[in-house]
C-alpha cells in the first residue's frame, strides 16, 4: 500500500542517523516453538513509514524497502542465535520508490517501482537496479507475485478514486493488462501449484481468486472472501495454499484457507502491517513489515511458505 497508507499514517518520530549503519535486536528466540505469537525482529524506526515488500533472497537474508528513508532497500541478516541486524543494501535510481519485492529462481530481485511506473530488476551479485518492465500506463505498480513459470503479476491501485488494475508481466518484461476497473488492487499472490491467482482490494475489502491459464492469462474470477472492516495489504501463501493477509489497521494477519474460510487471526504488536513473507531455516517463520512502527515482527506458522525454498 502506498498513498493510502501515507495519508493515514502518523509518521514515525525515529529516523536512521546514518544510511548504511546496522541495527541489531536484543537476543531473540527466532525459532520459538510457540505458534502464531508475534515478536520483534527489527525494532521501531529502523525503516521508514514506507516499509514494504519483505522477501527472502537465496542468500538467506530478508529484504525490505525503505531502510531509513524511501527509495532504498534494506537487508536483514541473522546470526547463529537468530538475532537480526539490518543494513542498507542499495539505493534505487532517482525517481524510483520500491514497494513489493520478489526473487526469481535465478536469484534476480524484482521490485515494484510505484513512482517510476516500472518493475525493476537487480541481477544476482549486483546492487544496481535496472528497468525490467516499463509500465507508463500503470497508476503505480504496488505489489507483485511470481508464478512458478517466472511470470510476474502486479497490482496497480489508483488511490485518488479507489480504483485499480491488474497486470501480467511476461518473462521478457512485457506488460499485459489483465483487468481494469477494479477496486484498489493491492496484495497479489499465486497458489503453490501455480494454477490460481489471488488479488485483494484494500478499500473494498474483497479477495478475488482467478484461474491461471497456460498462457498466463486469467479466467473464472470469483470472490474468495470479504471483510467487514479495516484494510488489506500484501499477502503470501503457504505450501497448503492458505493465504496470509496483512490486515492494515486491524493489527493482525488473517489466515484464509483455499476455499475462503477464515482459519485464524494472528495478533501483532503494531496496527498497520503492510506485507508478509515466509522464511527462516525451515520456512515456517512469517515476517511482517509494520508501517506505524517502521519495524519488522515475526511469528511461527504450522506450514512453510510456498517460496521458502528459494
Amino acid at each position: 500500500m502506498t498513498s493510502y497508507r501515507f495519508m493515514q499514517a502518523t509518521f514515525l518520530l525515529f529516523a536512521v542517523a546514518l544510511a548504511g549503519c546496522t541495527h541489531a535486536t536484543p537476543a531473540a528466540s527466532t525459532e520459538s516453538d510457540a505458534l502464531y505469537v508475534a515478536r520483534d525482529v527489527i525494532g521501531d524506526g529502523v525503516f521508514s513509514a514506507g516499509i514494504e515488500g519483505p522477501a527472502f533472497g537465496p542468500d538467506g537474508a530478508l529484504y525490505a524497502v525503505s531502510f531509513g528513508r524511501d527509495g532504498t532497500i534494506g537487508r536483514v541478516t541473522f546470526d547463529a542465535r537468530g538475532d537480526a541486524t539490518a543494513a542498507l543494501f542499495t539505493t534505487l535510481p532517482a525517481g524510483s520508490t520500491g514497494n513489493g519485492i520478489r526473487f526469481g529462481a535465478d536469484g534476480s530481485m524484482y521490485i515494484a517501482d510505484y513512482s517510476g511506473h516500472h518493475v525493476l530488476r537487480i541481477a544476482p551479485g549486483s546492487h544496481d537496479a535496472t528497468v525490467f518492465a516499463r509500465m507508463p500506463q500503470a497508476n503505480q505498480p504496488n505489489d507483485i507475485a511470481l508464478a512458478p513459470d517466472g511470470t510476474l503479476y502486479a497490482s496497480d491501485p489508483k488511490w485518488s478514486d479507489n480504483t485499480g488494475q491488474l497486470w501480467r508481466i511476461d518473462r521478457h518484461g512485457a506488460p499485459h493488462l489483465l483487468e481494469a476497473g477494479m477496486g484498489t488492487t493491492n496484495g497479489v499472490e499465486v497458489s503453490p501449484d501455480g494454477k490460481r491467482l489471488y488479488v485483494n482490494e484494500s478499500v473494498q475489502r474483497n479477495v478475488w481468486a482467478y484461474d491461471i491459464q497456460a498462457d498466463g492469462s486469467v479466467s473464472n474470477k470469483r470472490l474468495l472472501i470479504a471483510f467487514d472492516d479495516h484494510g488489506m495489504d500484501g499477502m503470501r501463501t503457504d505450501v497448503k495454499g492458505n493465504l496470509y493477509i496483512a490486515r492494515y489497521g486491524a493489527g493482525m494477519v488473517a489466515v484464509v484457507s483455499p476455499d475462503g474460510a477464515l482459519v485464524r487471526e494472528v495478533k501483532l504488536k503494531g496496527q498497520k502491517p503492510t506485507n508478509v513473507a515466509f522464511g527462516g531455516p525451515d520456512g515456517r517463520t512469517v515476517f511482517v513489515t509494520l508501517q506505524d512502527r517502521g519495524a519488522i515482527e515475526a511469528f511461527r506458522a504450522e506450514h512453510p511458505g510456498r517460496e521458502a525454498g528459494l
